[in-house]
Parts: structure tokens; C-alpha cells; sequence
């Protein structure tokens, strides 16, 4: 028994598709027990933590299964994941049996009809039904939640400690704290967030009451206002700011360049290689209200099988058991992902008090992008960015940037 790993290279494939594959998968599905599993993974800036737990859950499966080989391929999260997952659906040769997706694609891939319903095979999930819902489309489980990527704000207590400074309990009380870091310390930004940081703008608008498919509404209008008000001179200046990507965000926070981040539990390796390290803590992104918590976007990756695989039963089993409590835990040791399966977060929690914050967050309640395929063209078309940074710059007004985007949102839902 033995195991094999193949990396994809990151060469561009083709653009992504506008919407989900107008042609049916081909089927090619089928239920060999033995042979070669073919798993695809996404690839990380630093893998190698994760391909040593991968690397573990494949030696204990093969040590299970006779006459069974797991070949794992990495691919790249860029946007061309899309034409090659797309190419799997129609192609059974390419397919693999088993894949990680993004749960923002979801709605995309199961339109297409790519991946088999797992449903009757994951039934008594230690799970809540919000995070279970996260991998499921019209009542059909199309995957198995592997972890949740949700955002709080991180914040440096030095400087906090030394300028007197609380935590911040409020999205006003935020905002002038990070005013008065930045008075008081010019080479710090108050707050590093983004023009093109779509999930750490969500929050904001969600918090108002607003919504991504009602984007020119009263309450929408004042979340975006709120957020675009931290890029300004005073806090995080719009010509180094608008261009700041989530990723970003996160490196001038880790490099000490940013006094606070709206940042993710999974960044938490990122920020203690950095200059900030032993220097920070974390608390719930605070809404309008004293004391509320911001709605969290509940991002976080699936573990699905392929309607084309043709291992099916071996192919649901080392879902389960890669998605399972052992190696969930495993993953939050290595990566900092956080895990779905309620026991696990809880085991976790009672051992490392860096998780609360996140947890607090997930119990006041997340948010999620619409289920349809049509995120997928609001995103990739930059949709919330583009009017993010039309008002950070002054390009346009609130009012007229919402507009905008709102009729583009419409357009991309095909109404009128």
C-alpha cells in the first residue's frame, strides 16, 4: 500500500466561466474497491502542515484498505479552479473522486450537477443544521464542512496599553480608537482594512441591516458607509487602502504596520511569524450597537465526492475520515482551521482561549453569500470592490456607488 502526491502547477487555465456549464456531466461514476484514489486539495501558501496531516489520514486509510492507493493532487485556489473542476464534471477520465471545494462555490458546482448527493451517507454529523446547510443546495448534501473561516479583529495590546486605549466595543468606538492610534502614531495605519476586502466589508453592511442583493437600501447604504469611513487619511489612507486585499489586510497587521485587522481564525500562524507576534489579541468585530457583535461571513472549505468518481464507498469514507473529529483537530493544530464538528471545537476551546472570540462570533449568528451561481459572477466581477472603492476615493457618492452595484447584482441574477 502506498501513497501519492502530485502538485498542479499554478499556470493560468482558461478564464472562468460567466455561469455554471450549460452541458450535463458525463457519467462515469462507479464503485471500484480497489485501485487508486484520486483526491484533489487545495493548495496553501505554506502546504506543508497540511500535507502532513493529509499525509497521516492517508497512511491510517491505506492501512484500512487493501489493494488501495490515495494519489493527491494540489490545486491552485485561483479563479481558473473553476474550468478545471468544470472539466472534471464532463470528463470522468479527469475526475477525481474525491475533491475540496470553497463553500462560495457550492451553488455553481451543483448546478452543473458535478458532485454526488451525499445526504444518506452523512447523516448524524456532530454538526449545527447553519453549518451543515453550508454544504447543502434545495435540501441535498453536496459535501462534508471541513472547517469554518470566520473573521474578528485582531488588535495590538502594546499599543492599545500604551495610549490607554480599550478593546473597542462598538464600530464608533473602532473608528475613533483607530483615529487616535493614528494621530498619535503616524507610522501606523489605526486600522488595515480594504478596498477589495469583500468579507471584511460584509460585515459592516449585514450589521445595518443591509444585505449584498439589496445593496442601494437605506441600511446597506450606512454599512458601506461605516466601513468606507476607515479609509481615510486619519486611519488607513484610500491611495495605499483601496487596493488592500483581504490577504493583504492580514500582512500589514502581522508585519506591524496596522494597530488592528479584521482577521481570520485561519490567519493565526500568518500573524505569529510576523512582527506582531506575542504582541496582540483578538476580540469580536464589534457592530453599531455598544456590546453587539458584527455578523460574521461563515467562510470555510467542503469535502465532497465527485458524481464521476469511480471509487464511490472508499471514496465517502476517507471524506469521513478526513473530515472527522481526529483529523479536524489535527488540521486546527497545523493550519488554524476551525472545525465544524461541534466535539471537536469544543475539546479545542476548553485548551486554547485564542479560539473564543471566533466562537462567540459563530454563537451571536454568521451570514452567508447568496446560494446561487450568481455569486460567482458578482464576485469575479468585482461587484462590492469596485463600489467600495469608488466612494473610498471620492470617484462617486454613496447613494450613486450602491446604485451601481446594486443593478449589477440584478444583472448578474438576471433580473431587470
Amino acid at each position: 500500500m502506498k501513497f501519492l502526491y502530485l502538485a498542479v502547477a499554478g499556470t493560468a487555465l482558461l478564464a472562468l466561466a460567466a455561469c455554471a456549464p450549460s452541458t450535463a456531466p458525463a457519467s462515469g461514476g462507479g464503485d471500484e474497491k480497489t485501485g487508486t484514489l484520486r483526491v484533489w486539495l487545495y493548495d496553501e501558501p505554506n502546504r506543508a502542515p497540511k500535507d502532513k496531516v493529509v499525509n497521516e489520514a492517508i497512511k491510517e486509510f491505506t492501512a484500512a484498505h487493501a489493494g488501495v492507493e490515495v494519489e493527491v493532487t494540489y490545486v491552485p485556489t485561483t479563479p481558473a479552479r473553476h474550468e478545471k473542476f468544470k472539466g472534471a464534471f464532463n470528463d470522468p477520465a479527469s475526475s477525481p473522486d474525491v475533491a475540496e471545494y470553497g463553500n462560495t462555490d457550492l451553488a455553481e458546482y451543483a448546478a452543473a450537477g458535478g458532485f454526488a448527493d451525499l445526504t444518506a451517507d452523512l447523516r448524524g454529523q456532530d454538526m449545527t443544521p447553519d453549518l451543515l446547510q453550508s454544504a447543502a443546495v434545495d435540501g441535498k448534501q453536496y459535501g462534508l464542512p471541513w472547517f469554518i473561516g470566520v473573521r474578528a479583529l485582531y488588535y495590538r495590546t502594546d499599543v492599545f496599553d500604551e495610549l490607554g486605549l480599550e478593546p473597542p466595543a462598538s464600530i464608533a468606538e473602532l473608528t475613533e480608537s483607530a483615529r487616535t492610534i493614528r494621530e498619535k502614531k503616524p507610522d501606523l495605519y489605526g486600522i488595515a482594512v480594504g478596498g477589495e476586502y469583500t468579507f471584511g466589508a460584509l460585515p459592516f453592511i449585514w450589521d445595518a441591516g443591509g444585505d449584498i442583493t439589496a445593496l442601494d437600501s437605506a441600511e446597506s447604504r450606512a454599512g458601506v458607509k461605516a466601513y468606507t469611513d476607515l479609509m481615510k487619511d486619519d486611519i488607513c489612507p484610500p491611495q495605499a487602502c483601496v487596493s488592500l486585499t483581504g490577504g493583504k489586510t492580514v500582512e500589514l497587521f502581522a508585519s506591524g504596520k496596522a494597530a488592528m485587522g479584521i482577521i481570520g481564525n485561519f490567519n493565526r500562524s500568518a500573524v505569529d511569524a510576523g512582527a506582531a507576534a506575542g504582541k496582540y489579541a483578538v476580540v469580536p468585530l464589534p457592530g453599531a450597537a455598544d456590546g453587539s457583535i458584527a455578523p460574521a461571513f461563515a467562510g470555510g472549505n467542503n469535502l465532497g465526492v465527485l458524481k464521476n468518481a469511480g471509487h464511490r464507498t472508499l471514496a465517502v469514507d476517507f471524506v469521513k475520515l478526513l473530515g472527522g473529529k481526529t483529523y479536524q483537530t489535527k488540521m486546527y493544530e497545523a493550519m488554524g482551521n476551525l472545525p465544524t464538528l461541534t466535539g471537536a471545537r469544543d475539546e479545542l476551546a476548553a485548551e486554547d482561549p485564542f479560539m473564543k472570540p471566533f466562537l462567540d462570533t459563530v454563537a451571536k449568528g454568521t451570514r452567508f453569500v447568496p446560494i446561487d451561481p450568481a455569486w460567482v459572477k458578482i464576485d469575479n466581477g468585482k461587484v462590492i470592490p469596485t463600489m467600495l472603492q469608488k466612494v473610498a476615493t471620492g470617484q462617486s457618492t454613496v447613494d450613486a456607488a450602491t446604485s451601481e452595484a446594486a443593478a449589477a447584482v440584478k444583472t448578474a441574477f438576471g433580473r431587470s
